[in-house]
């Protein structure tokens, strides 16, 4: 804390535990209650929906969350979020001619961060189980989706949809992305639990493949 730390967040899953079970808030809770008022405390951890996070701050009282695979196909999440955190009953519910434009732009957006059509509509297919999930989108589009190769045969593909096929208000707040079972061992960088501070070590070694990221 006198180190200046501007915030700490703090994830309610073990490495080993990977993405099973539920997250544990009450770490976040005795994190906030150990640090107080000194740092703010950001949770993250199984919030899937903006009442997830109001849960997460009411029940731990952590100043703020950060949102991982929760967002995934999601990404008008954040704008839920706000409203949410301003007292604000709206949510934003797409109908799937309103994900299809939002898939077409994050192309876009890709392509131009690549530089590259191809390797931004490659980019994009892994996102496409993500944005259609509980839509009626037919298992050979999903598939085609999957394997896109251009912006044409995204644009074909995506103007077949049924445009006008309101949002899937089942799947508000389950789990999204990745899930699982706990990892047997976890492996961390050699030397990584030697000392409880950094000094000279290089944190880019936290990302090794052999890390639990």
């Amino acid at each position: 804390i006198d180190a200046g730390v501007a915030a700490m967040t703090l994830h309610g899953r073990t490495t080993a535990d990977l993405y099973s079970g539920k997250a544990d808030w009450d770490a976040i809770a005795r994190l906030k209650d150990f640090v107080g008022d000194r740092v703010p405390v950001l949770g993250n951890g199984d919030i899937f929906a903006a009442e997830d996070a109001q849960a997460m701050m009411a029940t731990t009282g952590c100043d703020g969350v950060v949102i991982g695979r929760g967002c995934q196909g999601r990404p008008w999440l954040f704008g839920d979020l706000q409203n949410a955190l301003n007292g604000s009953d709206e949510r934003h519910r797409p109908t799937l001619g309103e994900v299809a434009d939002i898939v077409y732009r994050h192309g876009e957006y890709l392509r131009d961060y690549y530089d590259d059509e191809f390797f931004g509509v490659r980019d994009l297919r892994k996102h496409m189980a993500w944005y259609f999930k509980g839509f009626p989108v037919g298992g050979e589009t999903r598939h085609a989706l999957g394997k896109i190769s251009n912006f044409d045969e995204l644009d074909e593909l995506l103007s077949s949809l049924d445009h006008d096929a309101p949002f899937p208000v089942k799947e508000l707040g389950k789990a999204r992305g990745r899930q699982g079972t706990p990892r047997r061992k976890v492996v961390m960088p050699m030397g990584w639990l030697d000392s409880r501070t950094l000094d000279d070590h290089d944190l880019s070694e936290a990302e090794l493949g052999i890390s639990g990221g």
